[in-house]
């Protein structure tokens, strides 16, 4: 096998599953539904404005409605919160996307917590992590249900395989570890204070990397053969990097993720997937 022909195309992938979702957004537009995003920015910080960007030229290209709504940085967090309970009152707007991070003063987990959960596309509210955790995937973090996608895309049979994620955040880590144990996975989380990380991932089958440490995961870390997805994004003066050492490890997977264009563009598409699961939840 060539290495080239190891890559998992994300970027292909996403388009697949945003032709999807526009030809749902067009069956809801002829029943009188137009699904609205609301993205509510709290100050001017440079990598949120560009994901916002991104999320906005998504919605434009499959026909969703959207709209920012930018907040300044001084906002306390009860004027946030009347913001979030306005939207949710709101028929128009049927997904609230809150960019993270917030500012230090406000607490993040009470502004998601205050999202109604219908409205919730990033599937970051209790009750929709809740569900997730007793095998109710619906609204479910963005970025674990794109991982699953693409283990689907290239036919990575998840039942019984050893999985090793490194990262245990909210947003990735947790939420991954419950998709793929709903999918009967036997799976090990690993950390930044895990001890002899080497000694997990040379074991995995599907090995999924989320800490936010350029190169990581090293060769001699990776079993000949395994699946190897990178969620990581670092970035300095000499460009974007993932948690895993790309050029080194190819040799050793049997498939790869890139980074840039792996995991990445397929947190926006199932971003838009949800975004008009909500439009038809709230129908």
């Amino acid at each position: 096998m060539s290495d080239s022909s190891k890559i998992i195309d994300g970027k292909a992938v996403a388009a697949k599953v945003e032709a999807e979702a526009a030809v749902c957004v067009s069956a809801l537009k002829e029943k009188g539904i137009f699904p609205k995003l609301v993205t509510v920015l709290v100050g001017q910080d440079p990598a949120s404005q560009m994901y916002v960007r991104m999320k906005h030229k998504a919605c434009e290209r499959i026909g969703i409605l959207a709209e920012n709504c930018l907040l300044s940085a001084e906002i306390t967090e009860k004027e946030l919160l009347d913001v979030i309970v306005k939207l949710n009152s709101d028929k128009t707007v049927s997904s609230i996307l809150v960019q993270l991070p917030l500012p230090k003063h406000i607490n993040a987990q009470t502004i998601m917590n205050a999202v109604s959960p219908l409205k919730d596309p990033d599937g970051f509210h209790p009750l929709n992590m809740g569900n997730l955790m007793i095998n109710e995937e619906g609204l479910v973090p963005c970025t674990p249900k794109g991982i699953i996608r693409l283990l689907e895309e290239y036919n990575v049979d998840i039942r019984g395989k050893n999985a090793v994620i490194v990262g245990r955040s909210n947003i990735v880590g947790k939420p991954m570890a419950a998709m793929l144990l709903n999918r009967s996975a036997t799976v090990s989380i690993c950390h930044t204070s895990t001890k002899d990380l080497k000694s997990y991932t040379e074991g995995a089958d599907i090995l999924i990397a989320s800490a936010g440490v350029k190169h990581l995961i090293k060769e001699d870390m990776v079993k000949s053969g395994a699946v190897v997805l990178d969620a990581g994004i670092n970035t300095d003066s000499t460009g974007t990097y993932g948690d895993v050492d790309f050029d080194a490890v190819i040799s050793k997977a049997s498939l790869i993720t890139p980074v840039p264009g792996g995991v990445g563009p397929m947190t926006i598409a199932i971003l838009m997937t949800h975004v008009v699961k909500c439009a038809e939840m709230l129908m």
